[in-house]
């Protein structure tokens, strides 16, 4: 099974259209909202380097932005 975790705002339409995708591709996913959590923003900026949003977690591999593709690829 698939482990895949969000990484949004309120205010990030791209998030929306991220986790919509996954919703149509029936792959469930975990939501975080970094605007919310300090810590774990703090956490993925440590971790990736990155500041935007989406950053989405897949297996333990990255996909920046809304990526269709990359998400493709990395799902089993």
């Amino acid at each position: 099974m698939n482990q895949i975790t969000v990484y949004t705002t309120n205010s990030c339409p791209y998030c929306v259209m991220m986790k919509n995708y996954l919703k149509e591709q029936g792959l469930p996913y975990r939501e975080v909202n970094v605007q919310l959590d300090q810590v774990a923003a703090n956490k993925l900026v440590a971790t990736t380097g990155q500041l935007g949003v989406p950053q989405t977690e897949i297996n333990g591999q990255w996909v920046l932005g809304f990526d269709p593709e990359k998400v493709m690829r990395l799902v089993k």
